[in-house]
């Protein structure tokens, strides 16, 4: 992953957050000549993600700093595995340890779980994709750990298409007065979808002409239900109430999309450490 402005301003508020008063520890114990070596460590089978933004935290803490990538995003890597190698100042090395392994332990994790989700369903044909519930501030970084674990992305900003949920209906006092409002203002590429709770509401979006219609928190019985009444004119897609273990029973035929929100907001970190070498006797 390039580094972008935005992931630039995080690394900074995240490096200002830890050592924005100085290291006291390391900075007292070791001299500005005093270099070592170091290595960054799978704990467990994993995903890994984030290998570029904590090389990039490395060399803004300290441009001195050598980082050297040992694996590449997305790939599967074994309990032991290094996949990080650093060498340089000790002093900066160990300022810089704690904010690169959490933005790696953090997008691993989310690569790890997506990994995980792509994986049962693979046969099936159905994507899985992420949502907006995402860290603030995260958001580019966790869809790109969904990529790297094999999972797609849903839209990331408002602006990307419409999506007319249960608010957007309720305030506009039907779900066809909020489709047509839609229509008549969107751009004309963007896509309109529609979240639909019941049946009857699956039939008012297929009149209203949605493009994209939302099962939102229904069982399997009744989304079998809803793509019959759809009849192959909208895209599919399942939402809510989806966890893993009962996955395969959403990826019903005629199901194109489940989006899963577990994907960022409850992956939980991966297990990752940083080893620093011993000193060599002179």
């Amino acid at each position: 992953m390039n580094s972008l402005p935005r992931t630039d301003h995080l690394i900074d508020l995240a490096i200002e957050e830890d050592a924005g008063l100085g290291d006291v520890t390391s900075r007292a114990i070791f001299s500005a000549q005093h270099r070592s070596r170091a290595f960054m460590e799978a704990g467990h089978d994993l995903v890994i993600c984030g290998l570029d933004v904590a090389a990039r935290v490395f060399s803004r803490v300290d441009a001195g700093l050598k980082v050297t990538v040992l694996a590449h995003d997305g790939q599967r890597v074994k309990r032991g595995a290094r996949v990080l190698g650093i060498s340089g100042p000790t002093a900066s090395l160990l300022t810089a340890e704690r904010t690169a392994l959490n933005f790696v332990q953090r997008l691993s994790g989310v690569a790890t779980l997506s990994r995980r989700f792509a994986d049962a369903i693979a046969d099936t044909g159905v994507r899985i994709v992420d949502t907006r519930k995402t860290t603030p501030g995260y958001r580019a970084l966790e869809k790109y750990a969904v990529r790297c674990g094999g999972c797609f992305n849903h839209r990331s900003s408002l602006g990307e298409h419409v999506l007319i949920k249960d608010n957007h209906i309720a305030a506009a006092g039907s779900l066809t007065k909020a489709v047509t409002r839609a229509r008549a203002a969107a751009p004309h590429l963007a896509k309109i979808e529609v979240e639909a709770k019941t049946l009857a509401e699956v039939r008012e979006a297929v009149r209203a002409g949605a493009e994209v219609i939302l099962l939102d928190n229904m069982a399997p019985p009744m989304i079998r239900a809803a793509i019959a009444l759809i009849g192959g004119g909208a895209v599919v897609e399942v939402s809510g109430g989806v966890r893993f273990d009962t996955l395969r029973d959403f990826a019903l035929p005629g199901v194109d999309v489940i989006s899963v929100g577990a994907l960022t907001h409850s992956a939980p970190a991966a297990d990752l450490s940083l080893t620093v070498l011993p000193a060599r006797r002179r």
